[in-house]
């Protein structure tokens, strides 16, 4: 017997804290382009600050908290516009 797949989350295209803390900084804005490795926020836990980087390249689709905000663990911080969603451009 084989397992489906999971179902597809609204989580899939974002960028979540990875452990409680608070939120420091974010280097992004809302429809920006950003590459592999760029920083895109800093979180806070247990005195010591933990840049997050992209883990692929996009484009940030929506802030989901700012600076000072305390995050739990899991909880989404921005969201990536997914590829197929994108507009075709004219020839």
């Amino acid at each position: 017997a084989f397992m489906k797949p999971p179902a597809a989350s609204v989580l899939d295209g974002a960028l979540v804290s990875p452990m409680p803390g608070t939120l420091v900084s974010i280097s992004v804005v809302e429809g920006e382009q950003v590459s592999v490795g760029q920083e895109l926020c800093v979180v806070e836990a247990m005195k010591m600050q933990n840049v997050l980087v992209a883990q692929r390249d996009g484009v940030v689709e929506t802030l989901f908290a700012e600076p000072g905000s305390t995050l739990a663990a899991d909880q989404p911080i921005l969201s990536f516009a997914l590829p197929n969603v994108r507009m075709a451009e004219s020839a």
